[in-house]
């Protein structure tokens, strides 16, 4: 199979795909070809009309001062004619002379191959072949039978091509001067675009500047709006966190108490389902307040880590010794560790937190009677990262869900239910606590069931 390249990403993809992409992606390219484009089609437009019109009132008035001065020029080189007045002439001005005769055969310039070919130009371009009665404008006739024909020395039109390079020239001069400055007006695009990717991390501290604030332009009022829509974004997340924080903290309060009450109740036998049910339910609302916590923690941009060297395969087998007292299968995880991997320097509680929810969901949603979930360390790109894999062998997610799991309180429909537990943030926390470590979460339909990659480089 033909290997693709990438115009953006591939240095060795050929020059024209580089250059096709670069104009169906850039404004600026684009820019300047239509001004170009447009440059050219005027100045032809314009150099043809005024060519038509000057050549259409100029060759009838032209045509008797032309005939004239061929007369004169005939009558001076004189019948029979005098090769000496020829060549005179032939050096004083830039003609080339061609006399045929039954005397007389001789040319003013024999080293060019076609010393007549200036003439027919000169007849071709300027139209002027002949007058209404049919007599040549540029070849007459002597007396004696000789014929003289006149036409432009070669060497003078051939400066013509030194005036198109140098044409040429000074419109690519023109059209890197043409793009220069409208990368120059466009440059406002690039600040609007880093800020647009900065106010989509969550970086809301550095607005996009805007030129020219005291009058700005179009795109400094697109700058502006986009800044005001940032200040706004920023405010409600602000809210949405502030608020979270402040549920989470007040509701921890009365929760204790409830519990607390819960485990004052009676253990007979009519109390005690009801007891186990709802010491259950605070158990889980407990959970869900200090995983709002630990989320908000984490989604801010100083999240502070406590980085100790971390046995990650002894750390793997705690965490599952620690859910077997929850899941009946959890016995069962096949974990695979490197037999070299080392000590890491990662927060350990962290982590930890990472390996519970991973594992805890893998367990959850594996079918009865599959294989049991796998957990795979191994150390990649030479040891510069630290790889975790969790895979289970259920039915998977639909494809269309996978960009989303890793968002908070996202549950899919179809694939997983509220049934099976969870309210959506087992997974973002998973991504929160990867990214703290400047690392990645990817997750995949492994067919059967999914395969959750975390990556985590390697700190000395």
């Amino acid at each position: 199979m033909k290997k693709i390249c990438s115009p953006v990403h591939d240095p060795n993809c050929p020059w024209h795909r580089r250059a096709r992409h670069a104009v169906g992606h850039s404004l600026r390219i684009r820019l300047v070809l239509v001004f170009m484009a447009l440059a050219v089609a005027v100045a032809v437009t314009f150099m043809g009309g005024v060519q038509k019109a000057v050549s259409v009132g100029w060759r009838e008035a032209a045509r008797p001062l032309l005939m004239d001065y061929v007369d004169r020029l005939a009558a001076e080189i004189g019948s029979p004619p005098s090769i000496e007045r020829a060549q005179a002439i032939a050096s004083r001005l830039p003609l080339t002379l061609r006399i045929d005769g039954p005397q007389i055969h001789w040319a003013s310039h024999p080293d060019q191959q076609n010393p007549d070919w200036m003439s027919d130009k000169v007849r071709q371009e300027s139209r002027w072949t002949g007058d209404e009665n049919g007599h040549s404008l540029l070849r007459r006739t002597t007396a004696d039978g000789h014929h003289i024909e006149f036409g432009l020395n070669a060497l003078s039109w051939d400066k013509r091509p030194r005036i198109a390079w140098g044409t040429l020239t000074v419109l690519l001069l023109l059209t890197a001067l043409a793009y220069v400055y409208v990368r120059h007006l466009l440059r406002p695009l690039d600040d609007i675009r880093q800020g647009a990717q900065r106010f989509g991390n969550g970086n809301f501290a550095q607005p996009i500047p805007v030129r020219h604030a005291h009058r700005p332009d179009e795109l400094g009022q697109l700058a502006e709006t986009i800044n005001t829509m940032g200040d706004d974004i920023h405010q409600m997340l602000e809210a949405k966190r502030a608020l979270l924080l402040a549920m989470s903290h007040e509701l921890r309060s009365p929760l204790t108490r409830a519990r607390l009450n819960t485990e004052l109740l009676p253990e007979t036998a009519d109390v005690q389902p009801q007891r186990l049910a709802l010491m259950r339910d605070l158990g889980e609302m407990a959970g869900l307040i200090t995983d709002l916590l630990e989320s908000e923690r984490l989604a801010g941009r100083h999240a502070a880590l406590h980085r100790e060297p971390t046995d990650v395969a002894e750390l793997a087998r705690e965490v599952v010794a620690d859910l077997c007292s929850r899941h009946a299968g959890a016995a069962d995880i096949a974990l695979h560790t490197a037999p070299d991997l080392p000590a890491v320097r990662l927060d350990r509680s962290r982590l930890r937190l990472l390996l519970r929810n991973l594992l805890d969901n893998s367990l959850r949603h594996s079918e009865s009677g599959a294989f049991p979930p796998e957990l795979h360390l191994r150390l990649v790109d030479e040891g510069r990262v630290l790889e975790l894999e969790v895979r289970d062998h259920g039915r998977g997610v639909p494809p269309e869900h996978l960009p989303h799991l890793a968002q908070a309180f996202y549950r899919p429909d179809t694939a997983r239910q509220r049934a099976t537990g969870g309210v959506g943030l087992g997974l973002y926390l998973c991504r929160l606590v990867a990214q703290a470590h400047d690392g990645q979460l990817n997750m995949r339909n492994a067919e059967p069931g999914l395969s959750v990659t975390v990556r985590l480089p390697v700190v000395e």
